[in-house]
């Protein structure tokens, strides 16, 4: 019952909607093996947001927190496919090394292959060092062109803009 209280508190301050909220959860439960956490939003100047790659609102990026222990990052967003946008999270490990990405809710009726576990795989163990590069360092899939381009384009502009939030100590 502890668990349901706690996880039932911590939607209502989340800011994401409750289809996401749900999947981002039942995520960050699996991938970092905790019942009992909090999520709690990592706030960023918007005079400093404006400069990053990446969009950071109030409600996108997390600490992950159990038992007063820091476990990482979850960052939610949205990419491009052909006519409409998709959903994503990102969980990043206390060093920022990205541990899980996940296709929330894709939208198209092709190119969905894009969530599949397999091809997302390759993104595990990429830091803020990394430059990806589509067809080379990331495999494309026939039919999700502009989805795997988007996603790519993504994940760098979001591992860029967490070099530069971990050179400003802010991460």
């Amino acid at each position: 019952m502890k668990y349901i209280l706690l996880f039932t508190a911590i939607i209502l301050f989340t800011g994401l909607p409750k289809n996401i909220e749900k999947k981002v959860f039942k995520e960050i439960e699996s991938t970092f093996e905790i019942e009992d956490f909090e999520i709690i939003g990592v706030s960023i100047d918007p005079a400093i947001s404006k400069t990053l790659p990446s969009e950071f609102g109030k409600d996108n990026l997390f600490k992950i927190i159990s038992n007063e222990t820091f476990y990482g990052y979850a960052y939610v967003s949205q990419a491009a496919s052909k006519t409409a946008l998709f959903d994503y999270l990102v969980l990043l490990d206390k060093d920022l090394v990205v541990i899980k990405t996940k296709v929330l809710i894709y939208r198209e009726e092709y190119g969905g292959e894009i969530g599949s576990k397999r091809w997302l795989k390759q993104f595990i163990g990429k830091t803020q060092d990394d430059n990806l590069k589509y067809g080379q360092d990331i495999i494309a899939i026939s039919g999700a062109t502009i989805s795997v381009r988007s996603f790519t384009e993504s994940i760098n502009n979001f591992l860029k803009s967490i070099q530069i939030l971990h050179k400003q100590n802010i991460l």
